[in-house]
């Protein structure tokens, strides 16, 4: 069972990393901008969805030697994403939060991808998963073998929530408020496996923001006051804290 599991949860995030680019690409704009619907050449990006789905390589015109794959590499990207979701079927076992975990690690990927692109997560990406986390975590806790709690995911996910909004008021510059919305969807996914769970899932975020600013200062790729975006290391950090709280209660 943990084999099919984990062969299971690879290919998933495997066939959903796939999607990820074009999305990646669409998404990553400026405040008050709409979002791209043309490939990198000008091209009008169409398929299902009014575009959304389909790979990120442009087709329209073959002769342009610019024209092709565009957004995020897809292979890093989909194997990522299978890595991610293999590693936490295997954590998680036949527990049925692992479906949450699985549909929620494509979002958390495609948000970290933005973010590292223009420095933005998208309200349409965040507050839906902020929502259905606790939706489906709600539904989870009442089936059999459900391993954590869900009134400490609510609350967890309002504490988070709370928290990153605290740091935003006493330091506008240093976050944005996507982080705080960001951070409902994680406390709500940390807070399933209790308290101590979330909070070593938020000091890791934190942790590895910090790891990487200091990093790149003593590269001198930046200095003291250059803007990092926070959510690939808060996703980061929820990823350390649910796999901990999944071995824990295995």
């Amino acid at each position: 069972m943990g084999l099919l599991l984990i062969l299971v949860g690879a290919l998933w995030g495997a066939m959903s990393g796939l999607l990820l680019p074009r999305a990646a690409h669409r998404l990553s704009v400026d405040p008050e901008e709409p979002w791209k619907g043309q490939c990198p050449d000008g091209h009008p990006i169409t398929g299902p969805f009014d575009g959304w789905l389909g790979r990120a390589h442009c087709t329209t015109d073959t002769t342009n030697a610019h024209c092709g794959p565009y957004g995020p590499r897809t292979p890093a990207v989909s194997a990522a994403t299978a890595l991610l979701c293999a590693t936490l079927a295997a954590a998680t076992g036949p527990h049925p939060e692992l479906l949450v975990w699985l549909l929620a690690t494509p979002v958390a990927v495609l948000l970290a991808l933005v973010d590292l692109r223009v420095h933005r997560l998208p309200d349409v990406l965040t507050l839906p998963l902020a929502a259905a986390t606790l939706t489906l975590l709600g539904i989870t806790a009442a089936l059999p073998d459900a391993a954590g709690s869900w009134p400490t995911a609510l609350y967890g996910g309002l504490a988070l929530g709370a928290t990153y909004e605290a740091l935003y008021l006493l330091n506008p510059a240093g976050m944005g408020f996507g982080d705080v919305k960001l951070a409902l969807g994680l406390g709500t996914a940390l807070g399933w496996y209790g308290w101590p769970v979330l909070v070593t899932g938020a000091f890791a975020g934190v942790l590895y923001g910090a790891v990487y600013g200091l990093g790149m200062v003593a590269l001198r790729r930046a200095g003291r006051k250059t803007a990092i975006p926070l959510g690939p290391f808060m996703l980061g950090g929820a990823f350390t804290g649910l796999l901990l709280g999944a071995f824990a209660v295995a």
